[in-house]
């Protein structure tokens, strides 16, 4: 059966269509300090970008040309990660996004895990770069 059209507003819950429609995190870091792409099978795509001051991630923002669910998923990764230690980032899990965002339809969980998949590389390239603090100078990810 399909829903009526109205339908869509009532069965979210108001986090999810925050984050489903914010657009604000949603923007390429020039020269981020760790930057993570994801394609899922659905072939969404998330790249994340991370700016990084004293082990602490001081900003955070996507892109994607996915649907509406891996919008809400990338920026719940970005609000769950903003201002807090890398190691907190570490923690995130696509249970937690799904928590979070109350509603997430069961059959696009693989949202969530594309989200903090992008993210979980993302943290390994800012490892990399504290190592290696010439790849920000020159803009080379991964």
């Amino acid at each position: 059966m399909v829903p009526a059209p109205g339908d869509f507003w009532q069965t979210h819950s108001l986090r999810f269509l925050e984050m489903a429609f914010r657009s604000d995190k949603r923007e390429r870091l020039a020269k981020p300090d760790g930057y993570g792409k994801n394609t899922g099978e659905c072939g969404d795509t998330i790249e994340m970008f991370l700016v990084v001051r004293d082990g602490i991630i001081e900003e955070a923002a996507y892109e994607t040309d996915g649907c509406l669910q891996t919008n809400a998923c990338a920026n719940t990764v970005v609000a769950m990660i903003e201002g807090k230690p890398l190691q907190a980032a570490w923690k995130v899990t696509p249970e937690a996004v799904a928590t979070y965002l109350e509603t997430l339809p069961a059959d696009h969980f693989h949202c969530a895990e594309l989200a903090v998949g992008a993210l979980y590389k993302a943290l390994a390239n800012a490892r990399q770069t504290a190592d290696s603090p010439w790849k920000k100078v020159y803009g080379r990810f991964g």
